[in-house]
Order: C-alpha cells, then sequence, then structure tokens
C-alpha cells in the first residue's frame, strides 16, 4: 500500500487570513440580529463562579516553565480549587456541565484546526450554548478554551521529564516549537493579554448577573446600559477565544516550518484593543452600578442605626458594635497604655466616653480629660471611675487617605492614654452620618456619654469636665444641670486658676477686667490707653481661651512682655473680649476690645 506524504505547508490553518478584514466586513448591528436569534434561554441556572475560579487557575499555571514566557500571574491562586471551588454541591454541577464544556472544547479544536470563518465558528459556539443566560454562555465558552489550553501546556511543561508527556509532545511536534520560545515569546505575550482581557469582561459579565436585585433594578438607565452591551461583550469575548485556538491548534504539528505572521499578531492586538474598550465601558457600568448600591445601603444602615439608638437594650454592646465596628473579623480598638488590640466586650456594660473629632486635635484640648482619666485609672475602684473612654475619629471618606494623614493620626493615638478605634476606616459612613446629625458634630472635639445599656446621655459633656472634672460622673445631662443649680457666677468659676493674684484682689475689693479670645489681639497701645484712663480697672488678667499655632504664641509672648512690663496686667492668653467684675466679683459689663468701648467701661 502506497503511502502519500503531505507536506505541512498544506495542513496550515487558513483561520488567520481568512479573518484579516473581521473589524472591517462584519457589522454588529448584524451580527447582534444573529446572535440573539440564537438565544433561547430555558431558566437554568447554576453557580458560575466556582467554574471561573478553575478556568482563571488554568490560565495562571499555564507556561511558568517555557524559558523566555510567563502567562498570568507567577503564583497562581492559593489552594483555589480547595477554598473556592470544590463547595458543596459543586461536582453536581459539573457531571451536568461536562459534556457541554467537553463539546464545545471538541468544536472549537476540530473547526480552528481545519480553517474556517471566524464568525460562523462563533455563532456556532452559541447555537451549543443557547439554553444559557448570557453569564453561563461567556462562562462555559472560557471554560472549553480552558480545557484545551491547559492540555497543551501541561505537556509543554512535562514532555522533558515524563515519558507519556514526551510521546504525546512528539506526535504534536511540540518540542521543535518549544525550542524556539524565545522566537514565539512576542506570539505568546499578545496570546496572554487577549486571555486576561477576555477573562476580565468575563469576570464583569458574572458580576453583572450577580448584583443585588433589592437594591438594584433592572430599569435603572445604567443597568439597562449595561444589559444592552452584554450580548455584544459576550460575543467578541467568544470570538476571542476562536482566535486564541486557532492560533494555539496552528502550532501543533507544525514543527520548525511554523512562521509567525504579521497579521495574526495584529488580529490578536486588534482584538485585545477591542475586548478591552468593552471591559472598560463594562466596568464603568459597574461601578456605577455599585454607587447606587453602597447609597442605598448607606441609607439602610443609617435607618437600622437610627432605629437601634432609639431601641432599649439589656446591656451597650449593640450600640458599641453598631458605631464602633459590626464585624467580627477583627478587633477594633487599641488600648493606649499598653497598644494592644482589644474588642468591644471589654466595654460591656460600662459607662463609655466616646471622644470624636478629625486629626486636627490640639493636646490642649484633652488636657483636663486626659488629667481626669489618668487620674481614674490610679484609684480604679472608686465610683467616678467607673468608666472607659474610646476615640473615634472622624474623617472626610471623599479625601484618598494619605501617608501624612497616617502618620498624624498615628501620632493622636500615641498620645492618648484610653482606647481608641484601630482605624479611622473602620466607622461606617451611616455612622458618620448620625454622629453630625443626631451629635452635631462638625469640627471641634465632642464628648459623647453612653450609660450602661448604651443609652446616649449627653451628647458632649467635654465642657463639664473642663468645669467640674470627675465630680462631673456620671457625665450625664442631668447632673449637668443639677451642677448649674448648686454653682454661682464667680470670678473663682471662670478663671480661678489663670492667676493667683486674682483672690488677693477680691479680698481688696479691686475691679478686675478679664481679656481674652483666640481669633483676635487687643492691640497692646489700646490696652495701654484703656488702663490709664481707668480710675479703678487696673487689674487686667488675660484669659487663655485656646492655645494657637507657634506663631501665635510667640506673638502672644512679645505683647504679655510690653504689658507685664507697665505692671498693668497679667497676661495668660490671647485677647478679644473684656469682661468688667466688680468688688467680689460681681459682674459688671461685657464689651468687645475696641479702644472706646474699653475706656466707657472704665469711666
Amino acid at each position: 500500500m502506497d503511502l502519500t506524504i503531505v507536506p505541512h505547508k498544506m495542513m496550515q490553518p487558513q483561520f488567520g487570513r481568512g479573518d484579516r478584514h473581521m473589524f472591517s466586513t462584519s457589522d454588529d448591528q448584524g451580527m447582534l440580529k444573529q446572535v440573539q436569534a440564537s438565544h433561547a434561554p430555558d431558566g437554568r441556572e447554576f453557580a458560575v463562579k466556582p467554574l471561573l475560579y478553575i478556568i482563571e487557575d488554568i490560565f495562571q499555571r499555564s507556561a511558568p516553565g517555557i524559558p523566555g514566557f510567563v502567562l498570568g500571574s507567577k503564583h497562581a491562586q492559593s489552594d483555589v480549587l480547595d477554598d473556592k471551588a470544590f463547595q458543596s454541591g459543586f461536582f453536581d454541577m459539573l457531571d451536568l456541565l461536562s459534556f457541554t464544556i467537553n463539546k464545545v472544547s471538541c468544536e472549537i479544536s476540530c473547526k480552528c484546526s481545519g480553517g474556517g470563518d471566524a464568525h460562523a465558528i462563533t455563532l456556532g459556539i452559541f447555537i451549543n450554548l443557547e439554553s444559557y443566560a448570557w453569564n453561563a454562555k461567556v462562562v462555559l465558552a472560557m471554560a472549553a478554551f480552558a480545557l484545551n489550553y491547559g492540555e497543551f501546556w501541561v505537556v509543554a511543561q512535562l514532555y522533558p521529564t515524563n515519558p507519556l508527556a514526551k510521546s504525546v509532545a512528539l506526535l504534536k511536534q511540540l518540542p521543535e516549537i518549544l525550542e524556539r520560545a524565545d522566537t514565539l515569546k512576542s506570539k505568546f505575550e499578545t496570546l496572554s493579554n487577549l486571555i486576561k482581557a477576555m477573562l476580565e469582561v468575563a469576570k464583569c459579565i458574572v458580576e453583572f448577573k450577580e448584583l443585588p436585585s433589592h437594591y438594584i433594578s433592572p430599569d435603572i438607565p445604567e443597568m439597562v446600559t449595561a444589559t444592552a452591551h452584554i450580548p455584544t461583550a459576550v460575543y467578541w469575548t467568544i470570538r476571542s477565544i476562536v482566535a486564541c485556538s486557532a492560533q494555539i491548534m496552528g502550532l501543533i504539528g507544525m514543527g520548525h516550518e511554523y512562521v509567525v505572521s504579521t497579521a495574526e499578531s495584529w488580529e490578536l492586538s486588534s482584538l485585545a484593543h477591542k475586548v478591552n474598550s468593552i471591559h472598560t465601558h463594562l466596568k464603568n457600568q459597574l461601578n456605577l452600578c455599585y454607587k447606587i448600591i453602597d447609597e442605598k445601603r448607606h441609607i439602610e444602615a443609617y435607618q437600622a442605626l437610627v432605629r437601634l439608638m432609639e431601641t432599649p437594650h439589656i446591656d451597650n454592646i449593640k450600640v458599641l458594635r453598631a458605631l464602633i465596628y459590626a464585624k467580627e473579623d477583627q478587633l477594633p480598638l487599641i488600648e493606649g497604655s499598653t497598644e494592644r488590640r482589644a474588642g468591644l466586650e471589654l466595654l460591656r456594660r460600662k459607662n463609655v466616653l466616646l471622644l470624636i473629632s478629625d486629626l486636627d486635635v490640639s493636646h490642649d484640648e484633652l488636657f483636663i480629660l486626659e488629667q481626669m482619666y489618668q487620674e481614674s485609672r490610679q484609684n480604679p475602684t472608686r465610683t467616678e471611675s467607673q468608666y472607659e473612654v474610646v476615640w473615634m475619629p472622624i474623617v472626610d471618606r471623599t479625601t484618598p487617605w494619605t501617608e501624612e494623614m497616617q502618620k498624624q493620626f498615628e501620632t493622636l493615638q500615641s498620645m492618648m492614654p484610653w482606647y481608641s478605634i484601630y482605624h479611622p476606616s473602620m466607622v461606617d459612613q451611616a455612622v458618620i452620618r448620625y454622629v453630625k446629625e443626631f451629635w452635631n458634630f462638625k469640627k471641634k472635639p465632642i464628648l459623647v456619654v453612653l450609660d450602661l445599656q448604651g443609652k446616649v446621655v449627653n451628647t458632649n459633656a467635654l465642657h463639664m469636665i473642663w468645669i467640674w472634672g470627675s465630680l462631673a460622673f456620671p457625665f450625664t445631662s442631668s447632673k449637668e444641670e443639677a451642677l448649674w443649680k448648686e454653682e454661682s457666677w464667680r470670678l473663682e468659676l471662670l478663671a480661678g486658676s489663670v492667676d493667683a493674684a486674682i483672690p488677693v484682689w477680691i479680698a481688696e475689693e479691686k475691679y478686675i477686667c478679664l481679656y481674652g479670645g483666640r481669633r483676635h489681639r487687643m492691640d497692646p497701645e489700646n490696652l495701654k490707653d484703656c488702663t490709664a484712663n481707668g480710675s479703678s480697672c487696673r487689674n487686667f488678667i488675660g484669659v487663655a481661651l485656646r492655645r494657637e499655632e507657634q506663631s501665635e504664641r510667640e506673638s502672644q509672648k512679645k505683647h504679655s512682655h510690653h504689658c507685664c512690663g507697665e505692671s498693668q496686667s497679667h497676661v495668660a492668653g490671647h485677647h478679644t473680649n473684656l469682661v468688667l467684675l466688680g468688688p467680689a466679683g460681681k459682674h459688671v459689663a461685657i464689651q468687645y476690645a475696641s479702644t472706646e468701648r474699653a475706656k466707657r467701661m472704665t469711666r
């Protein structure tokens, strides 16, 4: 029997040359009608993500052993098959799908080996998958391609060491191809880029299918636009699968005669560009959908928080979890004294003082609170010590978190001896809205007090702590009212700790003028003029309401030196307002510190 030897050239696939003008001859609208005509889903559903994990794993593990070429990540997904894909019921699903996957895989191999029209082959795959939804179509087609692609690279990787793989590789004439891997590097890289683009589009399509329907309706413009583009995205993904398969099948059996065609490379690059453009569009639409979902979830979380805060509770844990951190994946607190992570259970059935501020807070504003807290730690058994403080930093989520902000946060956190939230990102957006709307937080620090049951008993206890310290325990609004009823308006209350001379002046029944502020300064000449015209108001105390930046403090020192040099004023801070106190600290008048008004006060 005579044998006819057919040269390799006659067997080379004609796929690439026949498909060179696919972008100019293929009309998307006409194509879309054909694709839609082959779409007849029967309602069957299956979890496509586990299958997609396996597909991605195959692509990532392919070709790492070929010299000069690496596809995808250098490190494949760790234990992907064990952790993600092989879930309960997954093997049963594979039993149902394996026939379809193998059928499409064989059709791709056969039709791409002998050349042919890429569009016709693509439509043939759509016909085989007509009863599946769009997300299932693209994943099943990708699985069929991954099966062929994975088999090719398994043989390529094992043939140097495995006798069986070596024999199969010889029949496919892979050794000659792989020995020329350097010359084929650009071709493999082009294939890799297209496969990555295909995979990203498939992920997007699957994500659209899995969007929660109770948060986003299919008839909103964002979803309508995406839904209209998904059939086109599926078509060009499967069309790219056909192109990649043709290139892989073209390597088999060609041996040393295989030549990389410039036209073939252009076709793959053009497809990669088109599929990447499709992915960009779908990703933008997906992000818009996620934004809508996030907004609705935010409203839902905010409303749930409002209801929770209005509901009585046995203890404070539910409230603290809602305000600080609801998840259980990590410990949300840092203990200031030890810098160790801590959980919310340490705060159960305790009075909790939430110190709420942004990152722009000075140590002076926290000085009295820190003194009181340190005293309570030294005497932990006292009734007045039965509370904990937690710093809750509030930051603008629209501003990107920078390294400078991280350093600023860590510096503030290290200054605080009490508990603080591990990171500002742990505070939910709904909580930030609640803090601003219900507790009137704007910029200045506030100290919100929660009782043992998590009920808000004071929306800002800072001022009562500044005045009464630990005597204000348990820091409730009713306690503050009671303290004010017991208190009388006197100079010691306002400025008793500013200067040791105040009690002496009170005993001598002298007029005392308090001036101070934090935004403006009284000019030294005006102050001099004021005291020169005053017959009885010769004792001035500058009250520091807040320390400013270093430049402000140096200016204040110069002012202090000028006034104290004339023995007319005792300066303790900035100067804005004048308060005139008569004998025994009785209030006489308060005016802004202009020269003429100051003169009228002292006449």
